[in-house]
C-alpha cells in the first residue's frame, strides 16, 4: 500500500516540480548560405552574420500567431534567442526572416523553419534547447559544387 501511494504522491508532484522551474529558454540554432543550393549543409556552406530569425508560437487549436521575439545572428551565423514563458499548448517555430547578404536572400523552403520546444512538460530538464540550422539559397551555383555532390552520392552507396 506505501508503494501504491509513493508512486501515486511521485506521478502527481514530479509534473509540478518540473513546472517549477521558472528560468528562462534558451534557443540557439545556425543559419547559413547554401552556395549549392543542395538543400542541405556541405562544405561550400557558409554561415550568415547578421542574419534576421524569429521565434513564433502558434496556438493549437486556431493556429493563430500568439508569440513572437527576434534576434540577429552573430558572426559565426549563430542566434540566441531567451524566451521567458512556457508555451505548453502552443506550437513554435524558428523562422528565417532576411539575410544581409544580397547573392544569399533567396529563402530555402526546406529549410526555412524549425520546430523550438518551449515547455517543460516533455519532461527535458535542460532551459537549453538547439533548433535544426536553417539556409538561404545562394542565387547562383557556386565552383566546385556539382563534384562534391558527386562524391557525396558516392560516399552514401
Amino acid at each position: 500500500m506505501a508503494t501504491k501511494l509513493f508512486l501515486l504522491l511521485a506521478i502527481c508532484v514530479l509534473p509540478v516540480l518540473v513546472n517549477a522551474n521558472n528560468k528562462a529558454f534558451q534557443i540557439v540554432g545556425r543559419v547559413y548560405c547554401d552556395a549549392c543550393r543542395a538543400g542541405f549543409e556541405t562544405s561550400k556552406c557558409s554561415y550568415i552574420h547578421g542574419a534576421r530569425v524569429e521565434i513564433k508560437c502558434f496556438d493549437r487549436p486556431t493556429l493563430k500567431l500568439k508569440y513572437s521575439i527576434g534576434a540577429e545572428t552573430d558572426e559565426t551565423g549563430t542566434y540566441n534567442i531567451v524566451v521567458e514563458d512556457d508555451h505548453e499548448d502552443q506550437i513554435c517555430y524558428a523562422t528565417l526572416v532576411s539575410s544581409p547578404i544580397p547573392s544569399c536572400r533567396i529563402v530555402d523552403p526546406r529549410r526555412n523553419k524549425a520546430t523550438a520546444i518551449l515547455t517543460r512538460s516533455n519532461g527535458a530538464i535542460s532551459n537549453l534547447h538547439y533548433t535544426n540550422a536553417m539556409g538561404f539559397l545562394q542565387d547562383t551555383v557556386a565552383d566546385g559544387c556539382q563534384e562534391l555532390l558527386l562524391k557525396l552520392l558516392q560516399d552514401d552507396e
